[in-house]
């Protein structure tokens, strides 16, 4: 059977509750898995404000879903969005050869950013340590 690579962009109706969009998120997801589908990632973005209404709905909450599944997947996904009623919008793209290597790349380089912003953390808050006078000085100052 043919797999190919996947992004579907979600917005859910941000007016209903947390535990509805942490439900709809795991609906999405299951279906994927037990069709034959391996979720990559799932990029929550959160609550936005959305460009225009929809549905008499100011504000969207986005996910994103990058997965690799069969292609018959692809039709049972869009009834699903279609028949979900917190699903306001979505769509569902095939990722290229070059996309793929796009999002390898930024992937490594967002790996290799992390260690130094840790150092770069981790020496801030160093100097803003040895900046703070210790107990002992405050007592003394104090007295």
């Amino acid at each position: 059977m043919l797999k190919k690579n996947y992004e579907s962009a979600v917005i859910i109706n941000a007016a209903i509750e947390e535990e509805q969009i942490e439900a709809t998120i795991n609906r999405i997801a299951e279906l994927i898995r037990v069709n034959g589908g391996e979720i990559v990632d799932i990029d929550k973005w959160g609550r936005k404000r959305l460009a225009y209404t929809v549905e008499k709905t100011k504000s969207g909450y986005y996910v994103i879903f990058r997965f690799v599944a069969p292609t018959d997947l692809i039709a049972k996904l869009e009834r699903m969005y279609q028949l979900d009623e917190f699903i306001l919008r979505h769509i569902i793209i095939v990722l290229d050869k070059f996309a793929l290597e796009y999002m390898e790349k930024a992937k490594t380089q967002r790996a290799q950013e992390k260690p130094e912003e840790n150092a770069v953390a981790n020496a801030a808050a160093n100097t803003a340590d040895a900046t703070l006078p210790s107990n002992e000085e405050k007592t003394e100052n104090e007295a």
